[in-house]
């Protein structure tokens, strides 16, 4: 097992005696993906020495996975720069040159997750007829519409009606439906059709919102997600290139692999000395840099209020420690991660906010059996038009899945379809093999296609964010009964500043969900990090000063 090199200077509080050039804070980073690396850049360019960061994988990246396929590079997590202005993400990947072989149709699109505005969407539906293309249009026009009307209720303090039970799904449902039935020019088979496109388009949203419903999606926070102006980009050799340039300048040893976290002691006081015995189960690793450091001495004596108890019984003692772990991850194991237990209004936090899954299915095929200016096929259930939720048994996981787009430009990624599926739909593909998920798609692309012909395709990738233990989900959104004070209070340092006289910011957070206004992006991952690396050096630059 990988063990960690810690150093330690001196035996002074760094905060009750402040800062001394001789007794570096040890700081320990949960988790190494956009947050976890974004923050540990910020402290060792800024001074801080004694940064260790503890990752569970075997990998660096966390939800960026992006994977070689020939001359392509296909990304399993992480995939599109959203905006440029600000965007840390944009300039760090602008600035190193990233986006040099970007196309134009990669520059500009309307939805977040299809990968050329080029080209037109197919819809199709499971009969194997294609709707026609001033129908799509003429839907898409009322269906954004309604769209916009659901970011009005945070934007402009619009209160929401009952009838909506505070439910984005709910609320564009039923409103569209309306409009729909409403329509004295239609006939009944246009508005069957127009009702079957409203079920796909909540399908479409629920990916792009990686909740298991809109109906899950709270009406009245909806607005407060910020879009960043400007385009969204694909970054062509691959997102983890971003993951890359944040990682260059951290020493090796600075990251320890396969390091799972069990338990954070926080707030260490002598009535946990007898729990952990007198440091007999206290491992800390030989010190290079500091021949009089003493193995298995009480952390009490050295001054620091926090033990990092590892799954491979290393315990690390640490001044901070910045949990960067998923949302996901907090839900299932809070309350075994953190001793003493978590305050009950973090806890509310965790468990009001929502994360769910949403994957991608990879299909790469010989020949596309699909025309030049396609650039995806949507599936539109006509049987569904009159549901009221979109749930279904485990044996038809499949018809979650609500469109696969074509990847472009095909001189670099071939003839490649990627398919979306979220929520407990997304878990049940999760759980098939290989060759049931390629049949299966096989299947439904020639049934909504009409073309019994298509063969099964060459290779099939997915990814398999919900079952990953050591992230549990894609990425946050906020649910019916939570709001933008959640993200604050996930964010928190622990202690709370006015509950105790306990060391302070023992326990920070970082991570796309603790970010109120850009949850669910990479940029927001970034910038969490960024803003409790921040915190620190603000409190010891406050006591040098």
């Amino acid at each position: 097992m990988q063990s960690c090199e810690i150093s330690s200077d001196s035996t002074d509080d760094p905060l009750s005696s402040g800062f001394r050039p001789h007794r570096q804070p040890r700081i320990v980073v949960i988790g190494a993906g956009l947050a976890g690396l974004a923050a540990t850049r910020v402290l060792l360019k800024n001074g801080f020495t004694d940064v260790t960061v503890l990752e569970a994988s075997d990998h660096i990246g966390g939800r960026v996975q992006s994977v070689k396929n020939g001359e392509a590079t296909l990304e399993l997590g992480a995939t599109w720069i959203h905006g440029a202005n600000g965007n840390p993400v944009y300039h760090l990947a602008e600035e190193n040159g990233l986006l040099e072989h970007t196309t134009d149709g990669e520059r500009s699109v309307g939805r977040i997750s299809l990968y050329t505005k080029n080209g037109v969407a197919h819809y199709q539906t499971n009969v194997g007829k294609r709707i026609p293309k001033d129908l799509v249009e003429e839907f898409s026009d009322l269906y954004n519409q309604v769209y916009e009307l659901t970011q009005e209720f945070f934007q402009n303090g619009k209160p929401v009606c009952a009838e909506s039970q505070n439910s984005v799904g709910v609320f564009t449902r039923d409103l569209v439906r309306k409009k729909i039935m409403e329509d004295l020019e239609d006939s009944e088979s246009t508005k069957k059709l127009k009702l079957s496109m409203l079920q796909q388009y909540l399908k479409v949203e629920s990916c792009e919102s990686s909740s298991p419903s809109m109906d899950e999606v709270s009406l009245s926070e909806f607005g407060e997600w910020t879009e960043i102006p400007g385009a969204h980009y694909v970054i062509p050799e691959g997102f983890m290139k971003i993951v890359d340039l944040l990682a260059q300048d951290i020493p090796t040893r600075t990251i320890c692999l396969c390091k799972p976290v069990r338990c954070i002691h926080w707030n260490y006081s002598a009535q946990h000395r007898e729990v952990i015995g007198k440091g007999s189960h206290v491992k800390m690793e030989d010190n290079h840099n500091d021949n009089n450091h003493q193995r298995n001495e009480d952390p009490l004596i050295l001054g620091q209020p926090i033990l990092v108890e590892c799954e491979d019984e290393e315990w690390i003692p640490a001044d901070h420690v910045i949990v960067t772990t998923s949302l996901g991850v907090l839900k299932q194991n809070h309350e075994a991660m953190f001793s003493p237990s978590l305050p009950e209004d973090k806890v509310l936090a965790i468990e009001k906010l929502g994360i769910s899954t949403t994957d991608k299915i990879f299909l790469e095929f010989e020949e596309p059996f699909w025309s030049p200016e396609c650039n995806s096929i949507q599936f539109v259930w006509e049987d569904e038009a009159q549901l009221e939720q979109l749930a279904y048994p485990e044996d038809l996981w499949y018809k979650k899945i609500c469109s696969f787009d074509v990847l472009y430009p095909p001189e670099r990624y071939g003839y490649m379809l990627s398919g979306w599926i979220c929520g407990q739909e997304a878990l049940h593909m999760e759980r098939c093999d290989d060759e049931t998920v390629a049949e299966t798609c096989t299947e439904l692309l020639r049934r909504f296609t009409g073309n019994p012909d298509i063969p099964k395709p060459k290779r099939i990738l997915r990814s398999s964010w919900g079952s990953n233990p050591y992230i549990r989900g894609s990425y946050s959104f906020t649910r019916v009964g939570s709001s933008g004070q959640d993200c604050e209070s996930l964010a928190m340092p622990l202690p709370y500043a006015n509950s105790t006289k306990a060391p302070p910011l023992q326990v920070l957070f970082a991570g796309e969900a603790t970010h109120r206004k850009y949850y669910s992006t990479t940029h927001g991952a970034l910038l969490s990090g960024q803003r409790e690396a921040t915190r620190l050096m603000e409190v010891y630059h406050d006591h040098k000063a």
